[in-house]
């Protein structure tokens, strides 16, 4: 007998590739695997890097990357979209306008700035496009420390600074937020503030040392946009990715001479 085929819930990412299969479009597709969803993609710019450096980014050009979204839209219809690496104003632009046509249902922005090695993903001159275009879309935002504090053009240095962020970045642009202060210094736990209007929770999970962190940024959003296609109230998603990207930083591996993450820790 033919076993029923089941069918999966969709999830677009659009963001930038990694050479290194540690962050990026290879990290976000990982972790929709992982979780049990369609992963399909729209690829803003091509990058040789691995968990060292980024030697190069070579940008797509903004008509295929319009057509990319628009056909996965029109054949999948996914539930959820995640927003990475964008890069430059063209791309931002591109996809904020082709994504307020298109309407999706949930939007996680990431808006990645800079990588782990320090490399610029992000443009200076794009920042503001950032901010002007696409914010205002998402469903929920999720800065890390440096991030939010190039929103909001203040350092944040304490726990405390990050609740506060959270909740002026969602008065400022009218979504949720997610503070990440994974790269906050001298702490024992990792903290994350969230703040929708409503509900303000902290989440906490232990620092775990000596473990690479490249692509960890891509997979927590990642594993919000999953468990939101899934039919996860926005607050729980956070809850369970939080979850899934602790276990997947405890459960790392060797590749070569790096550590990478574990998408498919048990």
């Amino acid at each position: 007998m033919k076993a029923r085929r089941s069918h999966l819930r969709t999830v677009l990412t659009v963001a930038g590739s990694d050479s290194g299969g540690g962050a990026g479009i290879q990290a976000d597709l990982k972790t929709f695997a992982s979780l049990g969803v369609h992963g399909t993609s729209a690829i803003t710019c091509l990058t040789a890097q691995d968990p060292s450096g980024v030697r190069g980014v070579q940008a797509c050009h903004p008509g295929i990357l319009r057509q990319q979204i628009e056909a996965v839209f029109e054949t999948f219809h996914p539930n959820a979209v995640k927003t990475g690496m964008l890069y430059s104003i063209p791309l931002i632009t591109t996809v904020a306008q082709t994504l307020h046509q298109l309407q999706p249902a949930c939007l996680v922005v990431d808006p990645v700035m800079v990588a782990t090695s320090g490399a610029r993903l992000l443009q200076p001159s794009a920042i503001r496009a950032l901010c002007r275009d696409l914010l205002p879309l998402a469903t929920l935002i999720t800065p890390n420390l440096d991030e939010a504090a190039v929103l909001l053009n203040r350092p944040l240095t304490a726990p405390e600074a990050l609740r506060a962020a959270a909740r002026e970045l969602h008065e400022r642009f009218g979504c949720a937020a997610l503070v990440k202060g994974g790269h906050l210094r001298e702490t024992k736990l990792a903290v994350d503030f969230f703040y929708d209007g409503r509900n303000e929770l902290l989440f906490e999970a232990p620092r775990i040392p000596r473990v690479s962190t490249h692509g960890t940024g891509c997979t927590y959003s990642a594993a919000i946009a999953g468990y939101a296609a899934l039919g996860c109230r926005l607050p729980y998603a956070v809850e369970l990715a939080k979850q899934y990207i602790t276990n997947a930083i405890a459960q790392s591996a060797r590749a070569g001479s790096h550590s990478v993450l574990n998408h498919f820790w048990e």
